[in-house]
């Protein structure tokens, strides 16, 4: 009996290990794009590139895992199931249990591995990998700014740039909202910006523009002022520096969420948020079993064996239970249901799905 265990785990193991690499290079891709803007557009090492990009594997390994598994049991399966070798264990009088079992093993495995890649590991490389990106903003402000994009991470301005090509920028426009008062506005064909790191602040050399400058004599009225090169410093606000940023919950252990719940609570602080951060760390990890339970009957029934087919019904599926779990969570943000229940209904779901369609097969 120890060469169909074994015979099974080699089956299972190509495909998983096959769906774990494709599956993380197309969630990564974005990434590995982004990666090589930094480096080739906006000047930043390599070297700082390549950590924030190993800092946010994790993130992508929490879905590529689930997702790896559940390929590998649609593919293994499907293709003993195709091939009638399944068939032909029972008729030899193997229980179709027994044959499963070393699959369900490691699916249990693989979740009780995830639980610290989801607590420890994941929560630190985040948390790391933001200090990084703020770290690099400070010495390559362009890596913060993005054309297109309204950005208000300076004191008392908003920036709008049309193209960034390393410190050069083109069509810059900055807003000085004034409460109750109208709104200054510089614009400028060309720009260069100057980090300050150690002044937690930028300069900016605006060129061929114009700026609403204060009237000396009525501080409500601007005139127009043309310019060939026009210099000003913008201070970042207190959250891009390095020494002011917080962990996110999703950026903290559980051990630092149960502290924060414990805290809150004496303050009539909802900490619902907080409560579903911790769920999902643990339900996440334990959606590799239920892939493996809900696998197995779906490859036994389906009898498919061709690998991309399998692919697509394992992202298929995991979709269906990751939509599943954010309407569980909303409905938990809203209180109808309580916050282990909203984030654990996916869990339980295809549990139970996996459970009848198990049990069918097994009594068939």
């Amino acid at each position: 009996m120890k060469i169909i265990p074994r015979y099974l785990l080699k089956e299972l193991g190509g495909p998983f290990l096959a769906s774990l690499f494709i599956s993380t290079v197309i969630l990564a891709a974005g990434n590995i794009i982004q990666t090589v803007d930094m480096v080739m557009n906006k000047g930043v090492e390599l070297i700082q590139v390549t950590k924030i990009f190993f800092l946010f594997l994790p993130y992508v390994l929490i879905f590529t895992i689930p997702i790896s598994v559940l390929s590998a049991v649609l593919l293994g399966f499907g293709r003993l199931s195709g091939d009638n070798e399944v068939t032909a264990l029972r008729t030899s009088g193997v229980n179709l249990y027994k044959v499963v079992f070393p699959a369900m093993v490691c699916g249990f495995i693989i979740s009780l591995m995830c639980v610290p890649l989801n607590d420890r590991v994941l929560p630190q490389a985040e948390f790391a990998a933001r200090r990084l990106l703020k770290s690099i903003g400070l010495k390559h402000p362009a890596a913060m700014l993005e054309p297109g994009v309204f950005i208000r991470g300076f004191k008392n301005y908003i920036v709008f740039i049309h193209g960034v090509r390393g410190n050069r920028l083109e069509n810059i426009r900055i807003y000085q909202p004034r409460e109750g008062k109208s709104t200054r506005t510089i614009v400028a064909k060309r720009g260069e910006i100057i980090p300050l790191p150690e002044e937690d602040s930028v300069q900016l050399r605006l060129s061929d523009g114009m700026a609403d400058e204060i009237s000396s004599d009525k501080p409500d009225e601007f005139y127009k002022v043309s310019f060939k090169d026009y210099y000003m410093t913008l201070s970042l606000e207190d959250k891009m520096r390095i020494g002011d940023i917080q962990k996110k919950a999703r950026e903290k252990s559980i051990k630092e969420l149960l502290d924060d719940i414990e805290s809150f609570k004496k303050d009539a602080i909802d900490v619902i948020p907080l409560r579903i951060e911790l769920h999902k760390k643990i339900a996440l990890a334990f959606s590799n079993f239920v892939f493996v339970l809900v696998g197995i009957p779906l490859a036994v029934n389906t009898h498919r064996r061709e690998k991309f087919l399998g692919f697509g019904m394992a992202i298929g599926l995991f979709l269906i239970y990751w939509s599943i779990m954010l309407g569980g969570i909303a409905f938990a943000i809203r209180g109808i249901i309580p916050p282990w229940a909203g984030v654990w209904s996916a869990d339980v779901l295809l549990f139970g799905l996996g459970a009848v369609m198990f049990y069918r097969i097994a009594r068939s």
